[in-house]
Protein backbone atom coordinates (compact mmCIF):
# COMPACT_ATOMS: atom_id res chain seq x y z
CA UNK A 1 0.00 0.00 0.00
CA UNK A 2 1.50 3.32 -1.14
CA UNK A 3 1.36 6.84 0.98
CA UNK A 4 -1.36 7.94 -1.39
CA UNK A 5 -3.72 5.24 -0.80
CA UNK A 6 -2.84 5.76 3.46
CA UNK A 7 -3.88 9.34 2.80
CA UNK A 8 -6.85 8.23 0.64
CA UNK A 9 -7.80 5.51 3.83
CA UNK A 10 -7.36 8.43 6.34
CA UNK A 11 -10.08 10.79 4.40
CA UNK A 12 -12.53 7.81 4.47
CA UNK A 13 -11.92 6.97 7.66
CA UNK A 14 -12.87 10.68 9.22
CA UNK A 15 -15.48 11.20 6.63
CA UNK A 16 -17.03 7.61 7.36
CA UNK A 17 -16.87 8.52 11.13
CA UNK A 18 -18.07 12.39 10.25
CA UNK A 19 -21.46 11.00 8.52
CA UNK A 20 -22.05 8.40 11.38
CA UNK A 21 -21.70 11.50 13.59
CA UNK A 22 -24.04 13.46 12.01
CA UNK A 23 -26.73 10.84 12.38
CA UNK A 24 -26.11 10.72 16.03
CA UNK A 25 -26.41 14.65 16.67
CA UNK A 26 -29.40 14.24 14.92
CA UNK A 27 -31.07 11.25 16.50
CA UNK A 28 -29.66 12.65 19.89
CA UNK A 29 -31.24 16.21 19.52
CA UNK A 30 -35.03 14.70 18.43
CA UNK A 31 -34.89 12.04 21.41
CA UNK A 32 -32.88 14.39 24.56
CA UNK A 33 -30.58 11.81 24.96
CA UNK A 34 -28.38 12.84 27.75
CA UNK A 35 -27.16 10.84 30.52
CA UNK A 36 -26.96 13.60 33.02
CA UNK A 37 -30.53 14.14 32.83
CA UNK A 38 -30.80 10.37 32.86
CA UNK A 39 -29.65 10.47 36.18
CA UNK A 40 -31.33 13.82 37.30
CA UNK A 41 -34.33 12.20 36.11
CA UNK A 42 -33.49 9.16 38.30
CA UNK A 43 -32.63 10.87 41.13
CA UNK A 44 -35.49 13.53 41.73
CA UNK A 45 -38.02 11.65 40.49
CA UNK A 46 -37.70 8.30 39.87
CA UNK A 47 -37.91 8.30 36.23
CA UNK A 48 -35.95 5.53 34.49
CA UNK A 49 -37.65 6.19 31.05
CA UNK A 50 -34.01 8.15 30.15
CA UNK A 51 -31.72 6.16 31.93
CA UNK A 52 -33.63 3.41 29.73
CA UNK A 53 -32.66 4.95 26.39
CA UNK A 54 -28.91 5.12 27.74
CA UNK A 55 -29.18 1.60 28.63
CA UNK A 56 -30.66 0.94 26.01
CA UNK A 57 -27.64 2.08 23.64
CA UNK A 58 -24.77 0.69 25.70
CA UNK A 59 -26.67 -2.59 24.94
CA UNK A 60 -26.91 -2.28 21.74
CA UNK A 61 -23.03 -1.09 21.53
CA UNK A 62 -22.43 -4.17 23.45
CA UNK A 63 -23.98 -6.53 21.20
CA UNK A 64 -23.09 -5.13 18.04
CA UNK A 65 -19.07 -4.59 18.69
CA UNK A 66 -18.57 -8.21 20.82
CA UNK A 67 -20.44 -9.86 17.32
CA UNK A 68 -17.85 -8.07 15.34
CA UNK A 69 -15.50 -9.39 17.26
CA UNK A 70 -16.70 -12.82 16.83
CA UNK A 71 -16.85 -12.42 13.42
CA UNK A 72 -13.27 -11.38 13.45
CA UNK A 73 -13.75 -8.11 11.64
CA UNK A 74 -12.16 -6.04 14.64
CA UNK A 75 -9.99 -7.23 17.28
CA UNK A 76 -11.01 -5.45 20.64
CA UNK A 77 -7.83 -6.46 22.33
CA UNK A 78 -6.32 -3.95 20.08
CA UNK A 79 -8.06 -0.72 21.20
CA UNK A 80 -7.51 1.46 24.39
CA UNK A 81 -9.35 -0.41 27.09
CA UNK A 82 -8.49 -3.56 27.20
CA UNK A 83 -5.13 -3.69 27.60
CA UNK A 84 -3.73 -5.59 30.15
CA UNK A 85 -2.87 -2.73 32.27
CA UNK A 86 -5.86 -1.56 34.17
CA UNK A 87 -5.29 2.11 35.92
CA UNK A 88 -8.20 1.32 38.40
CA UNK A 89 -7.37 4.45 40.46
CA UNK A 90 -7.54 6.97 37.70
CA UNK A 91 -10.76 5.34 36.25
CA UNK A 92 -12.02 6.27 40.09
CA UNK A 93 -10.63 9.70 40.33
CA UNK A 94 -11.42 10.67 36.92
CA UNK A 95 -14.74 9.26 36.83
CA UNK A 96 -15.72 11.02 39.96
CA UNK A 97 -14.35 14.47 38.71
CA UNK A 98 -16.49 13.70 35.43
CA UNK A 99 -19.76 12.89 37.05
CA UNK A 100 -19.53 16.07 39.44
CA UNK A 101 -18.72 18.47 36.71
CA UNK A 102 -21.13 17.27 34.14
CA UNK A 103 -23.48 18.29 36.19
CA UNK A 104 -22.25 21.74 37.53
CA UNK A 105 -21.82 22.24 33.84
CA UNK A 106 -25.81 21.32 32.99
CA UNK A 107 -24.26 17.92 30.55
CA UNK A 108 -21.40 16.22 29.38
CA UNK A 109 -19.34 16.85 26.97
CA UNK A 110 -22.05 15.26 23.93
CA UNK A 111 -24.77 17.36 25.55
CA UNK A 112 -22.28 20.24 25.37
CA UNK A 113 -21.52 19.53 21.97
CA UNK A 114 -25.45 19.18 20.93
CA UNK A 115 -26.59 22.55 22.74
CA UNK A 116 -23.39 24.28 21.27
CA UNK A 117 -25.09 23.31 17.74
CA UNK A 118 -28.29 25.11 18.87
CA UNK A 119 -27.18 28.37 19.96
CA UNK A 120 -26.01 28.19 23.15
CA UNK A 121 -23.86 30.15 24.21
CA UNK A 122 -22.66 28.56 27.53
CA UNK A 123 -22.28 25.33 26.29
CA UNK A 124 -19.74 26.98 24.29
CA UNK A 125 -17.37 28.39 26.52
CA UNK A 126 -17.97 25.08 28.40
CA UNK A 127 -16.23 23.41 25.66
CA UNK A 128 -13.53 25.54 24.83
CA UNK A 129 -12.85 25.15 28.69
CA UNK A 130 -13.11 21.77 28.34
CA UNK A 131 -11.05 21.33 26.15
CA UNK A 132 -8.15 23.48 26.93
CA UNK A 133 -7.59 21.51 30.16
CA UNK A 134 -8.53 18.23 28.55
CA UNK A 135 -5.37 19.35 26.85
CA UNK A 136 -3.55 20.60 29.71
CA UNK A 137 -4.46 16.74 31.22
CA UNK A 138 -2.88 14.80 28.21
CA UNK A 139 0.15 16.67 28.05
CA UNK A 140 0.63 20.20 30.21
CA UNK A 141 0.92 20.41 33.67
CA UNK A 142 -2.28 18.33 34.95
CA UNK A 143 -0.63 15.70 32.48
CA UNK A 144 2.50 15.48 34.90
CA UNK A 145 0.47 15.64 37.62
CA UNK A 146 -2.02 12.85 36.52
CA UNK A 147 1.00 10.62 35.17
CA UNK A 148 3.19 10.87 38.52
CA UNK A 149 0.08 10.03 41.16
CA UNK A 150 -3.17 8.36 40.12
CA UNK A 151 -1.90 6.75 36.98
CA UNK A 152 1.02 4.97 38.80
CA UNK A 153 -1.55 2.44 40.83
CA UNK A 154 -2.56 -0.05 38.48
CA UNK A 155 -3.15 -3.90 38.08
CA UNK A 156 -1.78 -5.88 35.44
CA UNK A 157 -3.99 -8.70 33.83
CA UNK A 158 -2.14 -10.76 31.77
CA UNK A 159 -3.78 -11.01 28.06
CA UNK A 160 -5.85 -8.50 28.95
CA UNK A 161 -9.06 -6.60 31.17
CA UNK A 162 -12.11 -7.47 29.10
CA UNK A 163 -13.94 -10.46 29.87
CA UNK A 164 -13.77 -12.49 27.05
CA UNK A 165 -9.89 -12.50 27.33
CA UNK A 166 -10.21 -12.83 31.17
CA UNK A 167 -12.05 -16.10 31.01
CA UNK A 168 -10.47 -17.62 27.39
CA UNK A 169 -6.96 -16.57 28.24
CA UNK A 170 -5.00 -18.10 25.52
CA UNK A 171 -7.50 -20.07 23.22
CA UNK A 172 -8.44 -17.78 20.51
CA UNK A 173 -11.51 -20.14 19.43
CA UNK A 174 -12.83 -20.21 23.10
CA UNK A 175 -12.25 -16.28 22.85
CA UNK A 176 -14.46 -15.44 19.66
CA UNK A 177 -17.32 -18.01 21.14
CA UNK A 178 -17.17 -15.81 24.44
CA UNK A 179 -17.68 -12.44 22.38
CA UNK A 180 -20.40 -13.93 21.05
CA UNK A 181 -22.35 -15.47 23.89
CA UNK A 182 -21.42 -12.52 26.64
CA UNK A 183 -22.82 -10.27 23.86
CA UNK A 184 -25.63 -11.97 23.45
CA UNK A 185 -25.84 -12.49 27.35
CA UNK A 186 -24.99 -8.44 28.18
CA UNK A 187 -26.63 -6.51 26.12
CA UNK A 188 -29.68 -8.84 25.20
CA UNK A 189 -30.39 -8.65 29.08
CA UNK A 190 -30.03 -4.59 29.06
CA UNK A 191 -32.60 -4.08 25.74
CA UNK A 192 -34.21 -6.58 27.58
CA UNK A 193 -34.90 -4.27 30.71
CA UNK A 194 -35.13 -1.47 28.90
CA UNK A 195 -37.89 -2.48 26.50
CA UNK A 196 -39.86 -4.30 29.72
CA UNK A 197 -40.83 -0.32 30.34
CA UNK A 198 -44.05 0.72 27.99
CA UNK A 199 -42.89 4.68 28.73
CA UNK A 200 -39.70 3.44 27.16
CA UNK A 201 -41.14 1.96 23.88
CA UNK A 202 -41.72 5.63 22.25
CA UNK A 203 -40.79 6.43 19.07
CA UNK A 204 -37.95 9.21 19.71
CA UNK A 205 -36.64 6.63 22.53
CA UNK A 206 -36.34 4.00 20.15
CA UNK A 207 -34.40 6.18 17.75
CA UNK A 208 -31.90 8.05 20.41
CA UNK A 209 -30.81 4.71 22.30
CA UNK A 210 -30.71 2.20 18.91
CA UNK A 211 -28.95 4.80 16.90
CA UNK A 212 -26.67 5.75 19.19
CA UNK A 213 -25.45 2.13 20.20
CA UNK A 214 -25.34 1.35 16.23
CA UNK A 215 -23.00 4.52 15.77
CA UNK A 216 -20.72 3.09 18.23
CA UNK A 217 -20.52 -0.45 16.32
CA UNK A 218 -20.57 1.36 13.17
CA UNK A 219 -17.52 3.58 14.63
CA UNK A 220 -15.53 0.65 15.76
CA UNK A 221 -15.76 -1.42 12.37
CA UNK A 222 -14.53 1.61 10.35
CA UNK A 223 -11.40 2.59 12.59
CA UNK A 224 -10.99 -1.31 13.27
CA UNK A 225 -11.71 -3.00 9.92
CA UNK A 226 -11.56 -0.61 7.24
CA UNK A 227 -8.99 1.74 8.59
CA UNK A 228 -6.73 -1.07 9.28
CA UNK A 229 -3.58 -1.77 7.16
CA UNK A 230 -1.52 -4.66 7.88
CA UNK A 231 2.13 -2.81 6.52
CA UNK A 232 1.75 0.58 6.90
CA UNK A 233 4.08 2.00 4.27
CA UNK A 234 6.51 3.89 6.92
CA UNK A 235 6.71 1.60 9.51
CA UNK A 236 6.34 -1.96 7.64
CA UNK A 237 3.87 -2.68 10.66
CA UNK A 238 -0.09 -3.18 11.02
CA UNK A 239 -1.64 -0.29 11.60
CA UNK A 240 -5.10 1.73 12.68
CA UNK A 241 -4.51 4.95 10.76
CA UNK A 242 -6.78 7.90 10.92
CA UNK A 243 -6.68 8.01 14.60
CA UNK A 244 -4.72 10.30 17.39
CA UNK A 245 -4.04 7.06 20.02
CA UNK A 246 -2.71 5.29 16.40
CA UNK A 247 -4.56 2.29 17.85
CA UNK A 248 -8.06 1.37 17.19
CA UNK A 249 -11.16 3.51 18.31
CA UNK A 250 -14.52 4.13 18.92
CA UNK A 251 -16.66 7.53 19.77
CA UNK A 252 -15.51 9.88 22.99
CA UNK A 253 -15.90 13.39 23.10
CA UNK A 254 -13.12 15.13 25.82
CA UNK A 255 -9.91 14.29 24.35
CA UNK A 256 -10.91 14.51 20.88
CA UNK A 257 -12.26 18.50 21.88
CA UNK A 258 -8.84 19.15 22.95
CA UNK A 259 -7.61 18.07 19.62
CA UNK A 260 -10.61 19.68 17.61
CA UNK A 261 -8.82 22.80 19.27
CA UNK A 262 -5.52 22.01 18.46
CA UNK A 263 -5.92 21.26 15.05
CA UNK A 264 -7.82 25.33 14.94
CA UNK A 265 -5.03 26.88 16.56
CA UNK A 266 -1.67 24.79 14.62
CA UNK A 267 -4.13 24.56 11.28
CA UNK A 268 -1.10 26.13 9.03
CA UNK A 269 1.15 22.90 9.89
CA UNK A 270 0.94 20.61 7.39
CA UNK A 271 1.26 17.73 9.13
CA UNK A 272 -2.08 17.92 11.25
CA UNK A 273 -5.08 16.05 10.18
CA UNK A 274 -8.69 15.65 10.56
CA UNK A 275 -8.53 12.66 12.60
CA UNK A 276 -11.50 10.33 13.96
CA UNK A 277 -12.08 11.99 17.18
CA UNK A 278 -11.91 15.39 15.68
CA UNK A 279 -14.38 14.04 13.02
CA UNK A 280 -16.65 13.09 15.52
CA UNK A 281 -16.71 16.11 17.49
CA UNK A 282 -17.69 18.22 13.87
CA UNK A 283 -20.06 15.56 12.74
CA UNK A 284 -21.90 15.87 16.10
CA UNK A 285 -22.19 19.29 15.88
CA UNK A 286 -23.11 19.48 12.44
CA UNK A 287 -25.96 16.95 13.36
CA UNK A 288 -27.10 19.60 16.33
CA UNK A 289 -27.20 22.58 13.61
CA UNK A 290 -28.96 21.08 11.48
CA UNK A 291 -31.32 19.48 13.78
CA UNK A 292 -31.92 22.72 15.42
CA UNK A 293 -32.75 24.73 11.95
CA UNK A 294 -35.13 22.24 10.62
CA UNK A 295 -36.97 22.35 14.00
CA UNK A 296 -36.53 25.98 14.16
CA UNK A 297 -35.44 25.47 18.05
CA UNK A 298 -32.11 27.45 16.88
CA UNK A 299 -31.76 30.44 19.57
CA UNK A 300 -29.36 32.22 21.36
CA UNK A 301 -28.87 31.50 25.34
CA UNK A 302 -26.54 32.89 27.49
CA UNK A 303 -25.17 32.87 31.08
CA UNK A 304 -28.18 33.73 33.60
CA UNK A 305 -25.68 35.41 36.06
CA UNK A 306 -22.09 35.08 37.95
CA UNK A 307 -22.86 31.96 39.64
CA UNK A 308 -23.75 30.50 37.21
CA UNK A 309 -21.08 31.25 35.01
CA UNK A 310 -18.74 30.07 38.00
CA UNK A 311 -20.63 26.44 38.09
CA UNK A 312 -19.95 26.07 34.54
CA UNK A 313 -16.49 26.80 34.37
CA UNK A 314 -15.70 24.84 37.45
CA UNK A 315 -18.04 21.85 35.62
CA UNK A 316 -16.07 22.60 31.97
CA UNK A 317 -12.66 22.15 33.98
CA UNK A 318 -13.61 18.85 35.71
CA UNK A 319 -15.04 17.29 32.79
CA UNK A 320 -11.62 18.16 31.23
CA UNK A 321 -9.78 16.89 33.52
CA UNK A 322 -11.43 14.27 34.50
CA UNK A 323 -12.55 12.79 31.46
CA UNK A 324 -8.70 12.50 30.16
CA UNK A 325 -7.62 10.61 33.57
CA UNK A 326 -10.40 8.46 33.64
CA UNK A 327 -9.60 7.13 29.79
CA UNK A 328 -13.17 8.55 28.50
CA UNK A 329 -16.18 10.12 29.29
CA UNK A 330 -19.89 8.81 29.33
CA UNK A 331 -19.92 8.24 25.70
CA UNK A 332 -15.92 7.44 25.29
CA UNK A 333 -15.75 4.78 28.44
CA UNK A 334 -19.50 4.90 29.00
CA UNK A 335 -20.51 3.12 25.52
CA UNK A 336 -17.28 2.91 23.60
CA UNK A 337 -15.29 1.32 26.35
CA UNK A 338 -18.13 -0.60 28.07
CA UNK A 339 -19.49 -2.05 24.62
CA UNK A 340 -15.48 -3.98 24.49
CA UNK A 341 -16.62 -5.75 28.19
CA UNK A 342 -13.65 -4.10 29.65
CA UNK A 343 -13.48 -4.29 33.51
CA UNK A 344 -11.62 -0.64 33.56
CA UNK A 345 -14.38 0.56 31.56
CA UNK A 346 -17.12 -0.45 34.03
CA UNK A 347 -15.21 0.57 37.10
CA UNK A 348 -15.03 4.45 35.34
CA UNK A 349 -18.67 4.44 34.03
CA UNK A 350 -19.74 3.48 37.81
CA UNK A 351 -17.47 6.25 39.07
CA UNK A 352 -19.39 9.00 36.48
CA UNK A 353 -22.55 7.74 37.75
CA UNK A 354 -21.41 8.18 41.26
CA UNK A 355 -20.12 11.79 40.99
CA UNK A 356 -23.19 12.35 38.69
CA UNK A 357 -25.11 11.79 41.60
CA UNK A 358 -23.09 13.41 44.07
CA UNK A 359 -22.97 16.48 42.14
CA UNK A 360 -27.18 16.61 41.69
CA UNK A 361 -27.02 16.06 45.71
CA UNK A 362 -24.81 18.80 46.53
CA UNK A 363 -27.03 20.95 43.78
CA UNK A 364 -29.95 19.99 45.94
CA UNK A 365 -28.43 21.22 48.66
CA UNK A 366 -26.96 24.24 47.78
CA UNK A 367 -30.71 24.93 46.55
CA UNK A 368 -32.39 24.00 49.72
CA UNK A 369 -29.58 26.13 51.62
CA UNK A 370 -30.63 29.73 49.85
CA UNK A 371 -34.27 28.60 50.33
Amino acid sequence: MSEADIQWLEHGVAWATFAIALVMGLAMSRSNFCTMGAVADVVNMGDWTRMRMWLAAIGVAILGTQLLAASGLIDTGQSIYTGPRMPWLSHLTGGLMFGFGMVLASGCGTKTLLRAGAGNLRAVVVLLVLGLFAYMTLRGVFGMLRVGTVDRVALEIVGGQDLPRLLSGADAGLRRTLHAVLGLAVGGSLLAFAFASRAFRERDHLIGSLVVGAGIVAVWYVSGHFGFVEEHPRTLEPAFVGTNSTRMESLSYVAPTAYTLELLIFWSDASRTVTLGIASVLGLLAGSVAHATWTRSFHWEGFQGLEDTANHLVGAALMGVGGVTAVGCTVGQGLSGVSTLSLGSFIALAAIMAGGVLGIRYQTWRVDRMA
